[in-house]
């Protein structure tokens, strides 16, 4: 619908891809470290459960609240600059953290690291639908986005094994500092101009009251973003709680929590994520929608193993079916994203990211963890809390066959 017949790559695309994914990258390292010492942290700030989940509370409600700012900016200002101060800002409240001396300061350094987040975020998938046709964004944000699930795991295993080794404060610092050296990188990637594969090209972006309008008027887009609010209230609950639970309920030492959680995260979302992407792309001309029905039926999957993996004993029993659970989980990643850039035209495609990411997070991974420990101190028990996730799950499912089935092809 906003295709222009345009063949040529514009110069440069491959670098922008591999430095924005190396920021993706490093952007999920440095957001759950903080999960993988939560136990530290409690102890020695004398913070309780639900304490120790509201600094990411606040840091994914500054990034979520920042998000349609920078998708302002982003039309002021050039986009690599805006991103560059971003990774620079988030990382720097990354390795602050590192001196918090009790509740309050630790929540200030994590609502920073939202600021900083909120400019990458918004800005690099819009940025790099620029360099591409819409049947080859997809591909390319298969790779931007599993990033995540590396970075997820490494943010795990790195503060699980930092912490054991040298304490929490160690574990962000370690994490923190080298961002603000790698901003740089980010100058580095030039700009296509925006909507280089678009007929509207020419035209001026749109104010929030237009664009809201314009979004909730795509049911492809107001579909995608529904699902993607209940999937990520349950990765959010997830990734926040599930190493306690291991620790806590299994008794495992934090750092094998952390290995197994972040193990499970790296296997099963980059084998998620690339299954996601290749499914959607294979589907194409099979089915309606072939990216919805790729993200319902897959999210099914994963809310039956994460089920299974709450109930069951064993190191390497709860790793295989946790690993499971995150390969499904994972697979609507790159499909849902795609449909977010390509269901607008170029003039709206930031603000629809930077919308999609108020939605998620404010519905989402905002309120999930406080919502886990709410109901694990009131009940004393953290299995059960946990079961939100594959009700969650089973729910964003829904959704997505919902507009899988109804939207026309």
């Amino acid at each position: 619908m906003y295709r222009v017949p345009v063949t040529a790559i514009p110069q440069g695309a491959r670098r922008a891809v591999v430095i924005l994914t190396a920021m993706n990258l490093l952007n999920y390292v440095d957001r759950y470290v903080p999960s993988a010492v939560k136990e530290l942290l409690k102890t020695d700030l004398g913070l309780t459960d639900e304490e120790t989940s509201y600094p990411l509370t606040a840091f994914v409600i500054v990034y979520m609240l920042a998000s349609p700012i920078f998708g302002s900016l982003a039309d002021r200002y050039p986009r690599r600059v805006v991103i560059a101060a971003g990774v620079a800002l988030w990382s720097l409240a990354t390795a602050l953290a590192a001196f918090a001396t009790g509740f309050w300061s630790l929540l200030v350094a994590r609502a920073f690291v939202g600021v900083g987040e909120a400019a990458y975020a918004t800005l690099s998938p819009a940025l790099l639908s620029d360099y591409y046709p819409p049947e080859r964004r997809n591909k390319v944000l298969t790779l931007f986005y599993v990033a995540i699930p590396v970075g997820s795991a490494l943010g795990f295993a790195l503060g699980g094994w930092l912490g054991e080794l040298y304490g929490w404060r160690a574990a962000f610092m370690a994490v923190g500092f080298p961002g603000v050296l790698a901003a740089l990188l980010v100058l580095r990637v030039p700009d296509p101009g925006r909507g280089t594969f678009d007929a509207d090209r020419h035209e001026a972006p749109v104010g929030w009251p237009i664009a809201l309008r314009r979004l909730f008027a795509t049911p492809e887009y107001v579909y995608a973003v529904g699902g993607y609010v209940l999937v990520t209230f349950a990765a959010g609950a997830l990734a926040d709680w599930f190493p306690t639970y291991l620790h806590r309920v299994h008794e495992m030492p934090l750092d094998k929590a952390g290995t197994v959680v972040g193990g499970a995260t790296v296997i099963g979302g980059i084998g998620g994520t690339v299954l996601g992407g290749w499914l959607g792309d294979w589907l194409r001309g099979r089915t309606r929608n072939p990216y919805l029905a790729v993200s319902a039926v897959t999210l099914a999957l994963a809310a039956g193993f994460a089920v299974l993996a709450l109930r069951a004993t064993g190191t390497w029993t709860i790793a295989a079916l946790i690993a499971l659970a995150q390969v499904f989980l994972w697979a609507y990643n790159a499909p849902v994203n795609a449909i977010i850039v390509n269901a607008v035209p170029s003039t709206l495609r930031v603000r629809a990211a930077a919308f999609s990411i108020l939605a998620i997070h404010l519905f989402g991974d905002a309120i999930s963890p406080p919502i886990v420990g709410l109901i694990s101190t009131a009940t004393g028990n953290l299995g059960l809390a946990l079961a939100l996730v594959p009700v969650t799950m089973a729910l964003g499912a829904l959704v997505w066959f919902a507009g899988w089935r109804r939207i026309p092809a």
